[in-house]
């Protein structure tokens, strides 16, 4: 059987793939894709990563047109909140804290519906 070390990359379509991959830059630190194989690409830290199918009536992902959410770890959700609304960007977040961890959603300029977790207890 093949292991899976990680994920090496998302692909999705966009509208606009230049603005919006500038908005994930801006606001997230993930470096746009770069012209060249000698620049620089954004690499994430270790940590868990979930691998979830969801039936496809789920209300999770939000508008039932949405075929993937991305969830983003983050070491301080409570800061990263307060940056992405200062910013002017809305984000929810779950009053509930998880066993493994605290949770927000917002959406990205396209729709798409992101995730943000920051990972706590056995997970961290």
């Amino acid at each position: 059987m093949v292991r899976i070390t990680g994920i090496g990359g998302v692909f999705f379509r966009a509208r606009d793939p230049q603005a919006l991959a500038q908005w994930y830059d801006t606001h997230f630190g993930i470096l746009q894709v770069p012209t060249d194989y000698g620049a620089e690409v954004w690499r994430q830290e270790a940590g868990p990563t979930v691998f979830a199918p969801f039936p496809a009536d789920t209300g999770y992902f939000g508008d039932p047109a949405q075929q993937f959410m991305l969830n983003f770890r983050v070491a301080d959700l409570s800061e990263a909140v307060a940056e992405l609304t200062q910013a002017g960007i809305a984000v929810e977040v779950d009053p509930e804290v998880y066993p493994n961890g605290v949770f927000a959603r917002l959406d990205d300029p396209e729709g798409n519906p992101i995730q943000l977790w920051e990972p706590r207890g056995s997970e961290v």
